[in-house]
């Protein structure tokens, strides 16, 4: 399926208003799914995974192939898929708990979005109406400041901050706020309270 066609995807993000959806986005390697699931354990609410290292460790699992252009879209269509599937499954779930529901989503079409542009100069059209498209309550951005940890699909242990430099600079460009968390795990999660807090969410 070449990264340009998009007729078998729906990429369409399920939004229902009462949900407060957290995006953490960043780097590789710099905490960003500890951060949503230490998010998800404080709050008793559930988690999106990266879709891009289920389906990639998949692929070099069994081909000892790494990502390319014709993966994006197929990506894309397995991450939204999950947003919105536990979407519905933290209403359903604030309901029967009778609390805010909260979605903590470790990344989004938005990092796909500027990782395709980092590695391929280009986005495919639809991924990137999407990721524009797409909304979030809260974007976290993780600062470089935990040691690298290498495994089958990470590549740029020298280039973090670069590529972190970068995912801030398509954020401003786009007109997309979000906060800078960094420090130990505790820490991250005691700052998001205090946005939440700050925000009247909890």
């Amino acid at each position: 399926m070449n990264g340009n066609v998009a007729t078998a995807f729906n990429l369409t993000q399920y939004t229902p208003k009462s949900v407060f959806k957290v995006a953490v986005l960043g780097a590789e390697s710099t905490g960003k799914t500890t951060l949503s699931r230490d998010l998800a354990a404080y709050f008793d609410s559930p988690w999106v995974p990266e879709y891009m290292r289920i389906y990639l460790q998949d692929k070099w699992d069994k081909e000892q192939l790494t990502c390319t252009w014709e993966d994006l879209l197929p990506i894309a269509q397995g991450q939204i898929g999950l947003e919105n599937k536990l979407a519905k499954e933290a209403v359903q779930k604030a309901q029967i708990q009778q609390n805010q529901p909260y979605l903590f989503c470790d990344t989004s079409l938005f990092e796909l979005m500027v990782y395709s542009q980092w590695y391929y100069g280009d986005c495919p059209e639809a991924l990137k109406k999407a990721a524009l498209a797409h909304r979030y309550d809260l974007i976290l951005l993780t600062k470089v400041d935990i040691p690298w940890v290498a495994d089958d699909l990470r590549d740029s242990p020298y280039q973090r901050e670069e590529i972190s430099a970068y995912f801030e600079s398509q954020l401003n460009h786009y007109d997309q706020p979000f906060q800078r968390i960094g420090g130990d795990r505790e820490v991250r999660v005691q700052q998001v309270v205090e946005w939440f807090y700050a925000l009247n969410k909890r």
